[in-house]
Parts: C-alpha cells; sequence; structure tokens
C-alpha cells in the first residue's frame, strides 16, 4: 500500500493529487496539504516506490520510472473524482503518463517546474545536455542502481536553514527512472493542463516551459526557485487553488 498525506473527508472541491520529484518525498507536500485543506480542498500525497517513507528497505535497482507511473495510477483509480493532478520536477514524468493513462479520473493536470513528456521518451534526454552528463554520469557510478542528492542550493534556494532541513530528509533516488521511456505522453492527456515556471533560479526545465506553450497548455511564471512548496508554500497554494477553480465538483 502506498503511504500517503492527507485526508479523505467529503467535500464539494475537487481533490488534490501531489507527487514529488525526484531524491523527496510526500513530506515535502506537507505544508502545501495544509493550507489546501485550510481552503477546502481534499490533498493527497503519495511517497513514490523507493522514495520518502519507503526508502528504507527498498531494492532501487528493481524501480524504474514505470513503477512510479503505476503508484500514480492506483492513487488516482482509488480517489474521489475530480482530481487535479501536480507533479513537481521528476514527477513531470510521472503525473504526465499517469494522466494519460486514466483520462477519466484527471480533472486538470499541472506540472510545477517539471518534466513534459511524450510517449518513448526519458527523463535524461529533456535535460540540458551539460545537466544530462552528469546524471549519466551519477547513475553510471551506482552501476544505475541510484542518484545521490543534488545540492539544494543548486535548486536556487538561498536559506541555509531551509537547504539543511531539507538535505537532511533526501534519500537516493532510482537511477533507472531516468532511463526508462514513458509509455504515454502530453499527447495523450485529455484533461486541462497547466504548466507553473519557477522563475527564480536557473531552471533547466525550458524545455518543459516551450513544450507546453505549443501544446496550448495554460504556463504561469513565478517568481520562486524549485523547492517552492517549501519555500513560499503559500504562493504555490494560490496558484494551485487557481488551476482548481476552473473543475467542476
Amino acid at each position: 500500500m502506498l503511504e500517503m498525506k492527507g485526508k479523505k473527508a467529503p467535500m464539494s472541491n475537487p481533490q488534490f493529487v501531489l507527487v514529488h520529484g525526484a531524491w523527496h518525498g510526500a513530506w515535502c507536500w506537507d505544508e502545501i496539504v495544509s493550507r489546501l485543506e485550510r481552503r477546502g480542498y481534499r490533498a493527497l500525497a503519495p511517497d513514490l516506490s523507493g522514495l520518502g517513507s519507503r526508502a528504507a528497505g527498498t531494492d532501487l535497482d528493481s524501480i524504474g520510472l514505470l513503477t512510479h507511473v503505476a503508484d500514480v495510477v492506483e492513487v488516482l483509480r482509488n480517489a474521489e473524482s475530480p482530481v487535479v493532478l501536480v507533479g513537481h520536477s521528476y514527477a513531470g514524468m510521472v503525473a504526465t503518463s499517469a494522466a494519460g493513462q486514466v483520462p477519466e479520473k484527471v480533472a486538470k493536470l499541472v506540472i510545477v517546474d517539471g518534466f513534459v513528456p511524450e510517449a518513448g521518451e526519458k527523463a535524461v534526454e529533456l535535460l540540458p545536455e551539460h545537466v544530462a552528463a552528469h546524471y549519466r554520469e551519477f547513475a553510471e557510478a551506482s552501476g544505475y542502481v541510484d542518484m545521490a542528492p543534488r545540492p539544494v542550493k543548486n535548486l536556487g534556494v538561498t536559506d541555509q536553514a531551509v537547504i539543511d532541513a531539507v538535505e537532511s530528509r533526501l534519500t537516493p533516488h532510482p537511477a533507472m527512472t531516468y532511463f526508462e521511456a514513458a509509455e504515454t505522453g502530453a499527447s495523450e492527456v485529455e484533461a486541462p493542463a497547466e504548466y507553473i515556471v519557477c522563475s527564480g533560479w536557473s531552471s533547466p526545465f525550458v524545455a518543459g516551459k516551450g513544450r507546453a506553450e505549443k501544446l496550448g497548455w495554460t504556463v504561469r511564471d513565478i517568481e520562486a526557485d524549485h523547492e517552492v512548496m517549501l519555500t513560499n508554500p503559500e504562493l504555490l497554494t494560490d496558484y494551485l487553488v487557481e488551476a482548481a477553480k476552473s473543475v467542476a465538483p
């Protein structure tokens, strides 16, 4: 069973499913979940296989992108519709693919500063080449088992207290998730979609923004670093609530 943060109390507003990025866990959404619930929204945040509360005792070499997509598809199938599905960073791969597999469950897709894949694409292929080269190096060093957490300061975070708190909770990420191709992609997403750009750092996800624009998705720009759910949760909550307003209960 997936470990999840959040409540399932009946409400008239749509339900959020919040998917974390690489090295993180459901814990990174705690402040967002609390704020969404105070505003009258249900919110669930699953821990992906091998990460967060599911990191200990897991064979990371058995986990790929399709494992994580299956994690989210399971959550969606058990969720109360309509769902606003949110994927941050790496989880753009996961959420986009999951939305394409169970379109009847997703009323809106929101990608926060992350990947926007098409079927057959791998996450490592969607990174700028100099970044992709580092990821290949990290993966090769472990025999494609895992990739050690990246420094949080590289994500635009400047508050040392936040950096220390976040880095203490990061765990190695299953390497094959970046080297396994998506089975479904953005072109299969039937729901309206939004892309939120965090413009307060040097983001490697510029291609995601460009693809979202070409797909006709709504694109919103916020002045924030990549860890916006932790460094400015109220700002991101505002944007997520705005995205949910177009979803019929």
